[in-house]
């Protein structure tokens, strides 16, 4: 019989902590802290308890409990004295029926790891779904990780650690995340699609309106017709429209979703998670019959990333009449112009005008999206309520001195123009960390003819700064060009500087991102607000109409745009339940 938070919640202590029994390896202290903290209003409440005893233990502690696991496939497997819950995880990830080659393997893989951190490599191996991961995978993990720093991996190991408690926790209580099992499989079906080049080598890179584009572009719509959406379609630029229709007719609609393309050899949640929770969401009350006093428009958008044509935010800009028809004869690295593109796709391009959305007509626009950072990694967060998406200037610049031979120059004498983009990247380091939220990147650095004996006379860079807010923005971009001129002055040189981009930060309307929050809330987890680092679709529907945005965690230190983008079913779950309490949350309030 499967347990159930009330009798978690009315059980003596010593009960109370047999009944958690297993979920942390040899590790009773960790259940016995976190009942101090009951009564527990869901099982995410009891996760996060149970994660932030680990979390405020001391060091030593910590350690125990790493060592406390054993080896995969390793000695207590073979021995069979592995507990229960291991038996069955390594089982269920075929390290019970290694051949003898993968055996051998995982056996030199866990004598480095040893020898180079002092206690057992931990990986979760059943996975993101919970179902088990490839035995490959596994292999390839446990060999990347004996690259990362001592540190890092301890808290590495102690995620895996958590992600492990967790699924033995949904054992424990038979809480399946079923919904979140769907959202995930839908993304897995999805990465089946992927551009030549990419496809053949295993990797995901889905660009406008190439074959595998369009190809998921036919496949979401399908998966809306099966959630019940009472109107699809492929609009005049790609976008997927599905509108599931409010219990009156005329009334206003919600607006939600996020893109379907991706970076080159990028993740399977960048945007694409956006578009499959709320979908989930529709078919849920679909099968329930039940209507809203709104209805809810869910868009896959078409282009955000700008990867094939120089056009970001091409599908949801397209919604608030920003689309550029320049774009149309913009040429691809084939030589293929966006309007052949767009023809040969069958999309109408005298249409896209029609596109634009009457803001009078809709709540607002919300968007769940992949972190794509490591913060709510770090706090043993699942999710995340968005405060402001950050606003952004980019600059193309070059720093110019003299080459001059590097033996014969002496370092009073130089004008090496790439020690003085160095000494700038060092002063944007510490400059917006003072600020907390705010960010700079040097991401391009190119010393152009260089020469390991020549003092670098050119230097070749970028900028790129974000903060919240825009004066936020303004006083990091003022003190940034400001040393910028003081190191050239200082070194005698000169530079030039072309700014190639600047978006507005997009602050979540208040009223909006309270919602979320509740959300959050009802479903015990600690509301934790943060800015968006990133940009997303709904810095472009921000122009016309209120929005905010949920963030997801993801696995792998939360990296994105990247093959090891990851996220969890129970994260996913969370998400989903999140969103189906902001669309009960909507319901309750007057409609205008």
């Amino acid at each position: 019989m499967s347990l159930t938070l009330e009798q978690l919640n009315t059980a003596g202590v010593a009960d109370a902590v047999q009944l958690l029994d297993g979920l942390y390896e040899h590790s009773p202290w960790i259940a016995e802290q976190a009942l101090a903290q009951r009564p527990f209003r869901s099982l995410a409440q009891l996760k996060h308890a149970l994660a932030q005893v680990v979390r405020t233990a001391e060091l030593d502690a910590k350690l125990a409990l790493i060592r406390a696991h054993p080896e995969l496939a390793g000695k207590a497997m073979v021995a069979q004295n592995l507990t229960a819950e291991s038996t069955n995880e390594q089982n269920k990830a075929g390290l019970t029926q290694c051949t003898p080659d993968e055996f051998e393997r995982i056996q030199q893989l866990n004598a480095a790891y040893n020898e180079r951190f002092g206690f057992p490599f931990i990986l979760a191996v059943r996975g993101p779904r919970g179902a088990g991961l490839p035995k490959k995978e596994i292999i390839d993990t446990f060999a990347r990780r004996l690259d990362n720093h001592p540190d890092f991996e301890v808290a590495e190991a102690l995620r895996n650690i958590h992600r492990i408690a967790e699924i033995r926790l949904t054992d424990k209580f038979a809480a399946e995340p079923v919904l979140g099992n769907d959202v995930w499989d839908w993304s897995e079906k999805l990465a089946e699609h992927s551009d030549p080049g990419f496809a053949e080598k295993g990797q995901l890179t889905v660009t406008y309106l190439t074959d595998a584009h369009r190809a998921c572009a036919q496949r979401i719509s399908h998966w809306m017709r099966d959630c019940g959406f009472d109107d699809v379609e492929i609009d005049a630029v790609g976008n997927v429209v599905g509108r599931y229709r409010p219990a009156t007719d005329g009334a206003r609609y919600l607006m939600t979703g996020s893109h379907y393309d991706t970076v080159r050899n990028g993740g399977k949640y960048d945007g694409r998670l956006g578009i499959f929770v709320p979908m989930a969401c529709v078919r849920e009350l679909h099968r329930a019959g039940k209507r809203l006093p709104f209805g809810i428009e869910v868009i896959a958008f078409a282009e955000e990333e700008g990867q094939r044509y120089k056009a970001t935010f091409l599908g949801s800009g397209a919604l608030i009449g920003h689309f550029n028809p320049a774009w149309l004869d913009q040429r691809d690295a084939d030589g293929i112009t966006m309007r052949s593109a767009m023809e040969h796709a069958g999309l109408c391009i005298d249409d896209i005008a029609k596109l634009q959305r009457d803001a009078a007509q809709y709540l607002g626009f919300v968007e769940v999206h992949i972190e794509q950072g490591p913060v709510l990694n770090e706090l043993d967060l699942p999710l995340g309520v968005v405060t402001s998406i950050n606003g952004g200037v980019r600059y193309i610049a070059e720093m110019i001195g003299t080459a001059s031979h590097a033996g014969t120059t002496p370092m009073d004498r130089r004008r090496d123009a790439a020690v003085a983009v160095a000494e700038l990247a060092l002063f944007i380091e510490q400059r917006a960390a003072k600020d907390g939220d705010s960010v700079g990147t040097i991401g391009l650095l190119n010393v152009p003819g260089g020469s390991i004996n020549v003092v670098p006379g050119r230097c070749q860079f970028s900028l790129d700064l974000r903060a919240p807010t825009d004066p936020q923005r303004d006083a990091l971009v003022s003190d940034v060009l400001d040393e910028l001129a003081r190191i050239a002055q200082r070194r005698g040189l000169r530079y030039t500087l072309e700014e190639s981009m600047r978006a507005a930060a997009a602050p979540s309307a208040p009223a909006w991102q309270h919602h979320w929050e509740r959300a959050v809330d009802t479903l015990g987890v600690p509301v934790f607000r943060m800015p968006s680092g990133a940009g997303h679709d709904a810095m472009k529907l921000h122009e016309i109409m209120p929005q905010a945005m949920l963030f997801v965690r993801g696995q792998n230190s939360g990296i994105s745009h990247n093959p090891l983008e990851s996220t969890t079913n129970n994260d996913i779950q969370l998400a989903v339940d999140a969103f189906t309490h902001l669309l009960h949350q909507l319901a309750e309030e007057p409609q205008a």
